[in-house]
């Protein structure tokens, strides 16, 4: 079952029980303010690119030690995207270059994904980082999301995608490759477990989980932002019911 509510995440955590769900996996903010939140609204990027017109959202805010003790509160276990950024979980730091991450790989052996975003030599960063509370070597996915360079699939990631129609249309500015939560999915949960994500923002996370035996609640606080991840997951829904 899937579950997707337009509501903010602390409000929805208050009506939770202790260790209720199984896995929180989020992928939280780690900047704000107007001007990051103008910059993903820009039709240029500042090197003349044109880009996607996302929408600009007043939402867009970071989370405190609260929301993460109340995110341990709720769940046995957490995968957070992005979380070397927050010093409520670790010491932070900056995402580490190609020529540096086994030197990452070497001082944190266990606990982390390393999602490989194959993008060669752009000025976007190589690597983005999770951190789990699971006691498994530290792993790393490969999967190429750099524009309109996407993986071909889930195990052939690394290499791109020939048919730019086959991409997967993006609807946020921070949005994630389904393909990346399919491989999240098949790692970390097994069936009949619930499943939580606090900022769902374009789904992609319930369009995966709709492909396995989990029961799944997501979060979104923005209105707009929802409503265009609601159509979304649904056009998915009925394009998979028609290819079975």
């Amino acid at each position: 079952m899937i579950y997707l509510h337009n509501i903010d995440n602390m409000n929805f955590y208050q009506q939770v029980n202790n260790k209720f769900f199984d896995l929180v996996e989020a992928d939280p903010p780690y900047f704000s303010g107007p001007e990051k939140r103008k910059f993903y609204g820009n039709k240029v990027s500042k090197i003349n690119v044109k880009r996607r017109d996302y929408p600009i959202t007043s939402t867009w805010n970071l989370p405190d030690k609260k929301w993460f003790d109340e995110m341990k509160r709720i769940s046995r276990n957490q995968i957070i995207w992005g979380a070397n950024y927050f010093e409520f979980l670790c010491v932070p730091f900056k995402t580490p270059r190609r020529d540096e991450i086994h030197k990452f790989i070497k001082e944190n052996p266990v606990g982390w994904i390393i999602w490989d975003k194959c993008n060669g030599s752009s000025s976007f960063n190589n690597y983005e980082l999770a951190w789990t509370s699971f006691n498994r070597p530290t792993v790393i996915f490969k999967f190429m999301w750099n524009g309109m360079m996407q993986g071909k699939s889930l195990n052939e990631g690394h290499i791109q995608q020939g048919n730019k129609k086959l991409n997967q249309k993006r609807i946020h500015p921070t949005e994630k490759p389904i393909f990346l939560y399919d491989w999240q999915f098949n790692e970390f949960t097994c069936a009949g477990q619930k499943i939580y994500s606090p900022y769902g923002g374009s789904f992609s996370d319930a369009i995966s989980a709709s492909k396995f035996d989990i029961d799944f609640y997501g979060c979104e606080i923005d209105k707009t932002i929802f409503d265009k991840a609601i159509k979304r997951f649904k056009q998915h829904q009925s394009q998979l019911s028609i290819i079975l």
